[in-house]
């Protein structure tokens, strides 16, 4: 029975999508949930998975053309249906194949064939090459940077395998591989910047695991080793092979590569690895390092040395686009800060009482940002003006609170949406803080993630930050800045004690908000927050 493949549900803001990639042809078998094709709007480019396992019998919507939300691209079959799994190596070098194979089965031959083939020779696939692109970007996007290959000249790579990533100023997007085979060549290096669908490298069908052709008598393994060992782009320092990501991570960072422990195939140091030990502080260099090898091969921007060295590196995208729309809210917002301070003491005590009891209930823990998200969102029901936004000479005012969160990732400062935040739980809020901090530093936060929001929360305090001034996220009309808890003394019924103080900033546009209703929704946070019990903990 046939099943449609259909395009995603658009968001409201979205009119229609172009098609940009079909990951898989007529006749290509598939598995459930299996990346079909890709479709890219003005704001993010959405996958479309296999709803069923079986075979692509028709496309009804080509790459290039444009779709609508829920339109129907194409027809899955059974997976008999369209030639079963042969051609799922997708292409007319499969048929030649087919063809060559049929030919050898006449004259005895393709017993033979077979059988190199299983005992992991070089397929027998034409050796048909590919131009990897870059992504169609959307229309707001006008230039990429490759930021990182994962693959290099001669590895063996299988289909939709992800060859490179390149981060715009928005998001970071996958090249995958066009089919089973292995890059020949890489025309633009890390770092290079490439424009919508510009070639980025040469792509062999069959090749992998040699580099050169030559006999494949050898295991993949043993050809993949001795590829990391001395071929491609990685570089063996001491005795730890470095990917090139991982050799880029070790410059910046200026980081000892034999203290890094490498889960790659074979020892090798990939990314994540120097990641980690960037976050743990394990690989800092002694006094007289060894690193200098790590450096040169990384080779990052000219560097001046001496006794005042000096180095220039390109400022990324992301660090661009978060420069112009700060600048841009200073110069378009007529913007004013008020300060208040709460005494966390109640928040403070609630959480000792309730942690333990929170975590086994929910499988989270029990921060703080929950609070003041939920403070926040009341206080947001209370005073409209607070909540609205600013378009053009219109004022939008929302009948939700949807509030940014801003993370702070190795790329630069984000700010994921939490969505209506008035029907969230405390320990839904927190569980989607944890997530969004995760993904931030994984780099697997979507456009999706960070577009709208009507009000944002900042916490400099958890950096140490006794005392701030947020900038407005525009078009909104106002930030909340929390800060450091310091013990001070504080008078308390004619008495002076000790209290656990928070500095609270709230930084608002006075085109559209007054100074009293400011302090007013500011004074609301504070006092609900030194009484929290109105909040239902879910315990």
């Amino acid at each position: 029975m046939a099943t449609e493949i259909k395009a995603p549900n658009f968001p409201e803001s979205v009119a229609e999508g172009t098609i940009a990639t079909w990951h898989k042809k007529v006749g290509d078998s598939v598995e459930r949930d299996e990346l079909i094709v890709e479709i890219e709007t003005d704001k993010v480019v959405l996958e479309v998975v296999a709803p069923d396992a079986g075979t692509v019998t028709e496309i009804k919507v080509e790459e290039g053309d444009t779709c609508d939300s829920e339109q129907v691209l194409g027809m899955l079959g059974a997976a008999s249906e369209g030639g079963g799994e042969k051609p799922a190596e997708g292409s007319k070098s499969a048929e030649g194949s087919n063809k060559e194979d049929s030919k050898k089965e006449e004259t005895g031959e393709k017993q033979d064939s077979a059988a190199a083939k299983s005992d992991g020779a070089k397929p027998a696939a034409s050796g048909k090459q590919h131009d990897v692109k870059a992504p169609s970007f959307p229309e707001s996007v006008q230039e990429g940077t490759v930021a990182t290959w994962h693959k290099q000249v001669g590895e063996a790579v299988k289909r939709d395998e992800i060859l490179a990533d390149i981060e715009t100023d928005k998001v970071v997007l996958e090249v995958v591989a066009p089919a089973d085979g292995a890059l020949s060549e890489i025309k633009v290096q890390e770092g290079e910047q490439v424009e919508s669908e510009a070639v980025l490298a040469l792509f062999a069908e069959g090749a992998g695991g040699d580099a050169g052709g030559g006999d494949a008598a050898a295991s993949s393994d043993t050809a993949s080793e001795s590829k990391d060992a001395g071929g491609g782009s990685d570089e063996k320092v001491g005795d730890k092979i470095l990917a090139p990501a991982a050799r880029k991570l070790v410059a910046e960072h200026d980081l000892d590569a034999s203290k890094i422990e490498g889960t790659g195939k074979g020892g090798r140091v990939l990314k994540e690895d120097v990641q980690k030990a960037v976050k743990d502080g394990s690989a800092k260099k002694e006094a007289k390092s060894t690193g200098g090898d790590v450096k040169a091969a990384a080779a990052p921007a000219p560097a001046v040395e001496g006794d005042r060295p000096e180095q220039r590196v390109p400022m990324s995208r992301l660090r661009q686009t978060i420069a112009k729309r700060l600048v841009q809210a200073q110069q378009t917002a007529a913007m004013l800060t008020t300060y208040n301070e709460v005494d966390m003491s109640a928040v403070m005590n609630l959480r000792s009482q309730y942690k333990e009891t929170f975590q086994k209930a929910h499988d989270t823990k029990l921060g703080f940002m929950g609070f003041f998200v939920k403070a926040c969102t009341e206080a947001l029901k209370r005073f409209p003006d607070v909540n609205a936004s600013i378009d053009g000479s219109d004022i939008v005012y929302h009948g939700y609170q949807d509030i940014g969160v801003a993370v702070s990732t190795p790329r630069g400062l984000v700010v994921p949406v939490l969505r209506d935040t008035d029907s969230m739980k405390l320990a839904d809020v927190e569980k989607s803080i944890v997530d969004f901090g995760k993904r931030g530093r994984d780099g697997k936060l979507g456009i999706e993630d960070m577009q709208g929001g009507t009000f944002t929360i900042t916490n400099g305090g958890i950096f140490g930050s006794l005392l701030s001034t947020p900038i407005i996220n525009p078009p909104q009309t106002a930030i909340l800045g929390m800060h450091k808890i310091q013990e001070r003394p504080m008078a308390v019924d004619g008495k002076v004690e000790i209290r656990p103080m928070m500095y609270l900033a709230i930084s608002y546009d006075h085109r559209m908000i007054d100074g009293k209703d400011a302090v007013q929704f500011l004074v609301t946070i504070k006092e609900l927050l030194e009484d929290p019990a109105r909040f239902l903990l879910d315990v």
